[in-house]
């Protein structure tokens, strides 16, 4: 599968979850759920997937961890925010550079449309998902 055709997979699949569960639950609630509903749709993923940072040719452990790294292409992060920042946007495009990846997603679940709450993030751009 295509970036796109997974990002579409977990767009749906967080609509799920959040119209079943709506907003003002923890972070840790949605992920769950997003982990349940992945394995569900038989993809593969890693939870909480370390990102090492390679500087000067030495691989440091910094802590970075990404929410979802799905088959190996796309990033999802999720947040529980009053509204998706800078810095937010700036640490998805982090994991990005980070893991080679091309695309990512980063799904803020409290809002009242889950769809507002939602960005498509590519190195260089920034593109409103849906």
């Amino acid at each position: 599968m295509t970036e796109n055709e997974l990002a579409k997979i977990v767009f749906h699949l967080a609509l799920k979850i959040h119209k079943k569960l709506g907003p003002g639950l923890l972070e840790k609630s949605y992920e769950e759920c997003l982990g349940y509903e992945l394995a569900q749709a038989r993809l593969i993923f890693e939870r909480q997937k370390a990102m090492p940072l390679v500087y000067e040719d030495v691989r440091l452990e910094a802590g970075y961890k990404v929410d979802f790294l799905i088959e190996n292409k796309l990033i999802v992060e999720i947040k529980t925010v009053q509204n998706i920042e800078d810095v937010h946007i700036s640490q998805t495009l982090t994991y990005l550079r980070l893991s080679h990846c091309k695309l990512a997603l980063l799904i803020n679940f409290n809002v009242v449309l889950l769809k507002t709450g939602v960005r498509r993030l590519i190195l260089g751009q920034l593109i409103n998902e849906h």
